[in-house]
């Protein structure tokens, strides 16, 4: 069964606007995020394996997916439903073999040859972006709405927009063929988390039904 992606929600403490991560997710899993990840970039393992641990009991008492972002190891030591590698980290077939046949496992692909690889490789999903301008990562490349479309034509996996997702762009970005939308600034530092995760998860569904009438 396909992971329901339609908001995507990565959350990182570093960009809670200095609230807890905890109640920043929680606020989102109320608004209807349907998958959460961990990403960490900065601090100590074992403060990533209490916050992991605190995070993936609040979703699975929402019955959402926990993710890890780049870490199996961590993933594997948390019990998390999956990790999501980028193209310089862990190979999926890797995490694979270290998660088992049961884990969720998403690969970050900007181009179609770089998608077609990843499905190759056994992935359940893609994220691809950065779709529009976006300050929660350095040095994000912009592959647009045109780049979206090439991967989603390249692949039989579905495909998450993540870069500069909010509202009011993320119909655009199911009209392209995205499943779904992935964000962190949009939901984590917005003044109230559980509004701004009721909106986005509005505008993907209300997308989601127009494009399958026009299909």
């Amino acid at each position: 069964m396909s992971p329901d992606l339609r908001v995507y929600l990565v959350l990182d403490p570093a960009h809670t606007g200095g609230r807890s991560p905890l109640e920043v997710a929680e606020a989102a899993l109320r608004g209807g995020v349907t998958v959460v990840q961990l990403r960490w970039k900065v601090g100590p393992l074992r403060e990533m394996l209490r916050w992991g641990a605190a995070l993936r009991e609040l979703c699975r008492r929402y019955r959402v997916p926990f993710l890890i972002n780049d870490r199996a190891d961590v993933a594997l030591a948390l019990e998390a439903d999956g990790v999501h590698v980028g193209q310089e980290d862990l190979p999926p077939e890797v995490a694979r073999r270290l998660l088992g046949p049961r884990a969720l496992i998403g690969v970050s692909a900007r181009t179609p040859e770089q998608a077609q690889a990843a499905e190759a490789a056994g992935a359940d999903y893609l994220g691809t972006g950065s779709v529009f301008p976006t300050g929660s990562k350095e040095g994000a490349r912009l592959i647009g709405l045109e780049g979206l479309r090439a991967v989603v034509r390249a692949t039989r996996l579905p495909v998450v927009a993540i870069g500069g997702v909010n509202a009011e762009n993320a119909a655009a970005c199911i009209q392209a063929g995205a499943a779904g939308v992935a964000v962190i600034s949009a939901i984590t530092q917005a003044p109230d988390p559980e509004a701004a995760a009721r909106a986005l998860r509005r505008a993907v569904d209300e997308a989601l039904a127009a494009r399958r009438l026009e299909g």
